[in-house]
């Protein structure tokens, strides 16, 4: 099995003062419920969480990753730029997320392109096409997962947006929000571009974030 994200973990909602501190806390808003945790979902599911043999990781923010610890025999797959700006001591990454010392796998610059993105073909064990697709601006690494289902692709951009709605209105309150927590906001709002176009040329492509609660909903409810 492979996971894309892992989201918050087990030991993150157990002691969140301890692995993500107070001030990230509340400047967050985390919501910790143990039930919503992946390995949670997944022991719901009926399935084996040990049997998580790949987590393929859009960044290293630790919402994303605070669950890493939970599947920890599993290889962490991240862009190459993505895991040498948190190797560089960038202090919006906490360190606690790898401290189980995972196995990790980079990708760098590929020459394929995906529907005019740059895109990085995933090595796992799994008979999937999976792609890291760089969307740099959230941070200097940052991907989307382009997964392919049948004859039909999922693409999911993590953080590129917070709100599906900051593609169609350029004043949303949101943008203030998520410039603040760009490493670099030009190249955000590139990303942003770019994904407004192919949406609008490949409305056949699905398209959806980590954030957006409606997304999420819909999702949920499949």
């Amino acid at each position: 099995m492979a996971l894309i994200d892992t989201g918050i973990g087990l030991l993150d909602s157990q002691l969140p003062e301890e692995r993500i501190g107070h001030e990230l806390v509340k400047i967050t808003g985390y919501r910790f419920d143990e039930n919503q945790t992946a390995v949670r979902q997944i022991e719901r599911l009926g399935l084996n969480p040990g049997q998580v043999a790949d987590c393929i990781i859009s960044h290293l923010d630790n919402d994303h990753i605070g669950g890493l610890a939970d599947f920890p025999h599993a290889t962490v797959h991240v862009g190459r730029e993505e895991y040498e700006n948190y190797m560089s001591g960038n202090p919006r990454y906490l360190k606690i997320p790898l401290q189980h010392n995972p196995a990790i796998k980079t990708y760098g610059t590929s020459d394929r392109l995906w529907f005019g993105f740059e895109a990085r073909k995933v090595v796992t064990a799994l008979d999937i096409e999976i792609l890291l697709i760089p969307l740099p601006g959230h941070t200097l690494g940052h991907c989307g997962v382009a997964i392919k289902n049948g004859d039909r692709w999922l693409f999911y951009v993590a953080d590129a947006y917070y709100l599906r709605e900051e593609l169609s209105d350029m004043d949303h309150p949101v943008h203030e929000l998520a410039e603040i927590r760009a490493d670099d906001n030009k190249m955000r709002m590139d990303t942003v571009e770019k994904i407004r176009k192919l949406m609008q040329a490949h409305p056949e492509i699905e398209i959806f974030g980590y954030h957006d609660i409606r997304e999420f909903e819909q999702y949920n409810s499949k």
